[in-house]
């Protein structure tokens, strides 16, 4: 062969297999240190066939109800007064923000122990769910049994996605958006 077809024949060979070891450094060397993502996804885990007890008047729940609604859950005490004031504040306006697709979000506060929520916030709140939190659900939601946190339930019934009990409103009406986007459930 002659010097330059040889020549041209390495930078064919050069010019194919580039991207290959491209993508192989970007996949295994660089990795992207931020997400896009607010909350912390968590691995899905359906949540269970069992009913839970209404509170403040409401009838009963079971998971048959949440299917097909993205659901944002409130796992806390019900004796809150200021604790649980900003993750329901968060799951009210995330929902209100979504504009025609607020339909597809539902909102339930799973109260964790035997105190019920003052009529006050409950009033403060209209369409929020109320129920008494079952153990075998609570068992669904990481660290629901130690510490307040906001949930989000696929509409599935899945719990997917875990936010902290104070969460930033704007961020949390970013994840739902994109979530109710790109999914075609709900």
């Amino acid at each position: 062969m002659q010097r330059s077809a040889k020549l041209t024949l390495i930078l064919l060979a050069l010019v194919c297999t580039l991207p290959i070891i491209a993508s192989y450094l970007t996949y295994y060397v660089w990795k992207p240190q931020t997400t896009m993502n607010y909350g912390e996804l968590i691995q899905p885990a359906p949540l269970p066939e069992a009913s839970l007890n209404g509170l403040a008047g409401q009838p009963g729940i079971d998971r048959a109800a949440l299917n097909g609604h993205w659901t944002l859950v409130y796992a806390g005490s019900g004796n809150c007064a200021e604790a649980c004031g900003p993750a329901l504040y968060a799951m009210r306006q995330s929902r209100l923000a979504q504009g025609k697709e607020m339909e597809r979000v539902a909102r339930l506060w799973l109260v964790t122990d035997d105190v019920s929520p003052a009529p006050e916030i409950v009033q403060q709140h209209p369409a929020l769910r109320i129920a008494r939190g079952d153990p075998a659900w609570l068992a669904r939601l990481p660290a629901a049994e130690r510490e307040a946190h906001l949930f989000l339930v696929d509409p599935l019934g899945n719990v997917m996605m875990r936010f902290p009990a104070e969460p930033d409103v704007k961020l949390v009406i970013k994840d739902l958006q994109r979530l109710l986007k790109y999914s075609g459930l709900g």
